[in-house]
């Protein structure tokens, strides 16, 4: 049960946390609503046109679009988590959250973030399989394999985040109350702590360095062998059409990865709480609204469905 001290003897229970939220006066506090209200809502917005039009044009109806399309219900769902309750705390006064909600929050916090990792690097694969075995492409990859491919995805996801939930939320809380973030995040929590917070940290450090890496070397061979395709390759319009799908999902790779890997796959915190909430604020808000603007923007395919959907909805 989490506590509260009061004096040096009487214990009461912790009912809740405070989210500190972002420094700075009324100026700096608008400017920021602002900032994620405009980063939320073009997350929702692009992220859901992503969704309608795979799901409608069968022209995208293929592996690579399926896993595109999870990729996108996880961005909705990972800002979710996150950007409504940061924006409700700037207008509430004591910007308080249950113990619970602190909880289920970290919970899905974690849980939509590390399937991203695992997603990322089934997409991977799936390149791999599309341009190094093409003959063997459409039986590997068949529709019961992609699903297959997400489900092992929100398993491995659903691991990290119950051992991180079950570890984090079994330790004592005295003391401070308030957490010095904008969401419960892990590291934030863990400066709350009674008891010795080693094993916490080990776990942290251990789990979310394994998939970081585990995943990463999945990717890091897939592409390998990839780029050895290429060079390969005598059509110069061959070679810039798969230059053109695989950039896109690299460029979405180092975005990812780059901030998980500074903020959870390192020995230690980070030397300042405000430098982990601005990393923590593009993870959380801006890769997720980049993702469909990187993929729709850069792949054909996608602008041309875009503009058949168009068209059924604007011509006679």
């Amino acid at each position: 049960m989490p506590v509260r001290r009061h004096g040096n003897f009487s214990l009461v229970p912790l009912q809740d946390f405070v989210l500190v939220g972002f420094e700075g006066g009324p100026e700096t506090q608008a400017l920021l609503f602002a900032v994620i209200l405009a980063l939320y809502t073009v997350t929702i917005l692009g992220n859901l046109t992503m969704i309608v039009v795979i799901t409608r044009d069968a022209h995208l109806h293929t592996p690579m679009y399926f896993f595109l399309r999870n990729l996108s219900f996880l961005d909705l769902c990972y800002s979710t988590v996150i950007a409504p309750n940061a924006l409700a705390n700037f207008f509430s006064p004591s910007k308080g959250i249950t113990f619970a909600g602190c909880a289920t929050q970290f919970f899905f916090f974690s849980l939509f973030g590390s399937t991203e990792c695992f997603l990322l690097a089934v997409m991977a694969y799936d390149r791999f399989m599309a341009i190094c075995s093409p003959l063997r492409y459409p039986v590997t990859m068949r529709p019961s394999a992609c699903a297959r491919l997400v489900l092992v995805s929100y398993c491995g996801g659903l691991f990290n985040t119950t051992m991180q939930t079950s570890f984090t939320f079994s330790l004592l809380f005295c003391g401070s109350n308030h957490i010095n973030h904008f969401f419960c995040d892990v590291t934030a929590l863990l400066q709350l702590a009674c008891a010795d917070t080693a094993l916490n940290e080990m776990i942290l450090f251990g789990i979310c360095g394994l998939i970081i890496l585990g995943t990463t070397a999945v990717i890091l061979v897939s592409y390998a062998y990839i780029i050895v395709t290429i060079l390969r390759m005598r059509a110069g319009s061959g070679r810039l059409k798969v230059f053109s799908t695989c950039g896109s999902h690299l460029t979405v790779v180092l975005l990812f990865y780059g901030t998980a890997f500074v903020m959870y796959a390192q020995p230690g915190p980070l030397e300042s709480q405000e430098q982990g909430k601005v990393i923590s604020m593009f993870y959380t808000l801006v890769i997720p609204m980049l993702n469909p603007l990187i993929y729709s923007l850069r792949n054909k395919d996608v602008k041309e469905a875009l503009r058949r959907l168009g068209q059924k909805h604007t011509g006679p």
